[in-house]
């Protein structure tokens, strides 16, 4: 690339607002199978107090994560999505702009089942197709797991351990599947839960409508009582 291409690039790159959230820095894992959050592990290595890692499940949806990405890009913020395979499929091109606007993906279960419910054989069935419509629509290979409801399975534990997929549970949340909730309510989950965890790792969810319509406020909330966004990357 010739120095005044580069130069045209970051003259138009869009700047960060003096009072953005912004991403603080960026957390590069081994692609191992490790497992994070301690709501069911151990904490997430690396995250100093009052870091955050926003992760957002269940997209992509396209009526909620276009909404959930703008806001994001206005407050600069890079995070991570956990999406099912069947919405990955149905909106693969949605999903490749999660990618290309820099956030990270990961996966989520192809049905967004109970995985501990689940005969073994259906587990891995369902873990097949997830594999195959990640590797399908966004050409890698994933490298972090979330389980649909945070409900671990043997079985899911040891296929994702043989893969060297990194399972990440969570450390605090908003509660936003629950209905009929204003921004404000949200916000004051979220702060109540970051303020016994000291920060750590975020769930959200950009497939519902009402954290689309919240995550603008929350953000500067997070913003106002001084939480630092960490950006999760694997090597």
């Amino acid at each position: 690339m010739s120095l005044l291409l580069a130069l045209a690039m970051t003259a138009a790159a869009p700047a960060c607002a003096p009072d953005a959230l912004g991403t603080a820095r960026t957390l590069t894992l081994p692609r191992t199978a490790s497992a994070w959050g301690t709501a069911q592990h151990a904490a997430l290595p690396g995250l100093a107090r009052g870091e955050i890692v926003l992760t957002f499940d269940d997209g992509p949806r396209p009526g909620s994560t276009p909404r959930v990405l703008q806001a994001l890009a206005d407050q600069c913020v890079k995070a991570t999505f956990f999406v099912n395979g069947e919405p990955l499929r149905q909106h693969a091109d949605l999903a490749r702009q999660v990618r290309d606007a820099g956030h990270t993906l990961g996966m989520h279960g192809h049905r967004h089942d109970n995985f501990a419910q689940l005969p073994a054989e259906a587990q891995g069935s369902d873990l097949k197709a997830m594999l195959a419509a990640y590797v399908d629509v966004l050409g890698e290979r994933p490298a972090a797991w979330r389980f649909p409801f945070l409900a671990e399975s043997p079985v899911m534990m040891a296929a994702l351990a043989s893969l060297g997929v990194t399972v990440m549970s969570v450390d605090a949340g908003a509660e936003d599947w629950l209905p009929a909730q204003t921004p404000q309510m949200l916000a004051t989950k979220l702060l109540g839960q970051l303020a016994k965890s000291g920060g750590g790792i975020v769930l959200l969810h950009d497939a519902q409508d009402q954290t689309a319509d919240a995550l603008p406020f929350l953000l500067q909330t997070l913003k106002a009582e001084g939480y630092r966004v960490v950006h999760l990357r694997w090597e």
